[in-house]
């Protein structure tokens, strides 16, 4: 079975940090490129980070320096490290292969607020 599981959301004042997980599951996504995407309300779905079966990183421009990707191939799990976050950071996470599959999790909500 297909699926993908995204945690680690949650309300944070700006600065603040936030790790998300995302486990995936069958074989669909076992040998991708995984990315991190996110929507804000009104906006559409955008890719923030991508990290290959090897290890390379690509980073949107608005999060170059604070957002970490990493994978580990073993438990077929992404994780994304979020640092020094900005309230227009907030948004639905979601992961995906990139370019992305037609299966998406349910996503995780982050809201960096005071």
């Amino acid at each position: 079975q297909v699926q993908l599981v995204e945690s680690g959301g949650g309300l944070v004042q700006p600065g603040g940090s936030l790790r998300l997980s995302c486990a995936a599951s069958g074989s669909t996504f076992r040998f991708k490129t995984m990315g991190w995407y996110r929507q804000a309300p009104g906006k559409q779905r955008e890719l923030v980070a991508a990290i290959t079966i090897g290890g390379g990183t690509n980073y949107a421009d608005s999060v170059k320096g604070r957002f970490t990707i990493s994978r580990d191939n073993a438990k077929n799990t992404v994780y994304l490290q979020m640092n020094s976050l900005k309230p227009e950071d907030t948004a639905v996470y979601y992961c995906n292969a990139f370019p992305s599959t037609a299966y998406w999790g349910q996503g995780t909500q982050v809201t960096v607020s005071s």
